[in-house]
């Protein structure tokens, strides 16, 4: 399969927004001082459940933008 350009750009695109956006979230959540994330110093259900989406997040980001990447490196080659 042969990506066009607009598709490959927005593919890695989303993958960048991602990584930045669940690496936002994370740093963010560990820092928490609201109660929700940590309970006398040891983490919540909240915790576990919000880290598990990001983490997902995080890899189906990686792996988009990698299809991406690699649909503007194959254009690159045969251009």
């Amino acid at each position: 399969m042969k990506l066009s350009r607009p598709v490959s750009w927005f593919l890695l695109a989303f993958g960048v927004w991602s990584l930045v956006i669940w690496v936002t979230f994370i740093k963010n959540l560990i820092k928490d001082t609201s109660g929700l994330a940590f309970d006398d110093g040891h983490p919540t259900a909240y915790f576990w459940v919000h880290l598990t989406l990001a983490i997902v997040s995080f890899v189906l980001g990686t792996v988009i933008g990698g299809i991406g990447l690699r649909g503007l490196r194959a254009l690159r080659r045969t251009s």
